[in-house]
């Protein structure tokens, strides 16, 4: 590629990777003020939590086949206007019913673009997995924050939630122009015909062990997301100063999400960088089962270090994947499946806190499932390739890619 090529690419994925996280989040801060003024029941409130996982298991199933047969940068295209489209949608939406149908849109967009991102870096920077991972998923992590942190003042200053939750479609509108000019790539088919798709990789061990990580830090990730601002509010902290908590827990990810993908691909033993980084997060629940108010600050880094274990799991699908397509396969199958698995966190961890009226058993359940979370997490950080096994399972020791002798 060109300077200029590489150039616009960059461009295009970090703006894409800012707009990944901002439609699932920007809900929370308002909520109240959202269900007040749309006269939502609790039945759907709880439904808008859960929507997110749900978009990313059913639509991020299919953005492989849909980026085969369209091209995957106007697949990217597709799914930026989509994100678009369903956030200003829903800013303006009248009714209960209206808004879900277009957070769901927003999120289908979200979801196909996280999938394919990874196959992205592989296709263009094959040689540079590590280091345009952390590229991204840093931008990722300040997308998450700001979407956290500015909602609230944005609502405060332009008239309430509709301005707060709508702001964030006019980035998205700007992330989707690079995408425009790179639509033209797709005029070429780029890839080979499907020899690595969903199903192939769901008969993988390696597929199964990425989606099952995959699944149990994206658990973690949501329910603290989801729940550490009530459990600080319980523990004393003011409603601004809870809110402030869980954003310095998204930002302590940031450094980490710039530095740890690169020195992740360079390691020879990925398990060296793998399991302090998890080892965090039971640190981190412990301190808050002690005093949640007095450890708050130290818990909330330790955590935040522990959700660093994201842009890992996203380096490694670009690792463990020969070819473009093949890591778009293994995406699709990891996030897809791993993202059901995660579904169950925020509603579990809420039984918990209800079933135990506080938040000790909740914080020692999840300090719990880091052991499996690590053990798997072992597993995946040893060398492998998802076509490799595909072509052991066949009978055919030849990696994929390599020609016919």
């Amino acid at each position: 590629m060109t300077r200029r090529a590489v150039a616009l690419v960059l461009v295009g994925l970090v703006l894409l990777s800012l707009n990944l996280r901002p439609a699932a989040v920007t809900v929370g801060p308002v909520l109240a003020e959202l269900r007040a003024g749309l006269g939502l029941s609790p039945v759907t409130a709880g439904l808008l939590t859960s929507l997110p996982v749900l978009a990313f298991a059913l639509f991020g199933a299919f953005a492989p086949t849909v980026a085969r047969r369209v091209g995957v940068h106007r697949t990217t295209l597709i799914a930026l206007l989509a994100l678009t489209a369903g956030l200003a949608g829903r800013a303006a939406a009248g009714g209960e019913a209206a808004f879900l149908a277009l957070t769901m849109l927003a999120l289908a967009g979200m979801a196909v673009a996280n999938v394919l991102l990874p196959s992205l870096v592989k296709l263009h920077f094959p040689h540079r997995v590590g280091p345009v991972t952390a590229l991204y998923t840093t931008m990722l992590s300040i997308g998450l924050t700001a979407a956290l942190v500015l909602t609230v003042p944005i609502s405060d200053a332009f008239g309430g939630w509709r301005a707060g939750i709508g702001a964030w479609a006019v980035l998205a509108l700007v992330a989707a122009l690079p995408w425009v000019a790179l639509s033209a790539h797709d005029r070429h088919p780029e890839t080979p015909p499907r020899r690595v798709g969903f199903r192939d990789v769901a008969r993988t061990r390696l597929g199964w062990a990425m989606a099952l990580f995959f699944g149990l830090q994206s658990l973690q990730a949501y329910a603290v997301f989801g729940w550490f601002a009530t459990l600080w509010r319980d523990s004393g902290w003011s409603a601004s100063a809870a809110g402030a908590l869980v954003g310095l827990l998204a930002a302590t990810a940031i450094p980490f999400s710039l530095w740890l993908p690169a020195a992740l691909a360079r390691s020879r033993d990925p398990r060296r960088i793998l399991a302090p980084v998890i080892g965090c997060y039971p640190v981190g629940y412990l301190l808050l089962v002690v005093d949640p108010h007095a450890l708050a600050i130290p818990a909330a880094i330790l955590v935040g270090v522990g959700t660093a274990t994201f842009p890992l799991v996203l380096t490694l699908i670009g690792l463990r994947a020969r070819t473009p397509e093949g890591t778009g396969a293994l995406s699709a199958f990891t996030q897809s499946t791993g993202y059901l698995v995660a579904g169950i966190g925020p509603f579990a961890i809420g039984l918990l806190h209800d079933a135990s009226d506080g938040w000790t058993v909740p914080l020692l359940v999840l300090a719990a499932l880091t052991v499996p979370q690590l053990a798997v997490g072992l597993r995946v950080a040893r060398p492998a390739y998802v076509e490799d096994q595909l072509r052991l399972g066949r009978g055919d020791s030849r990696p994929v890619g390599s020609r016919p002798r």
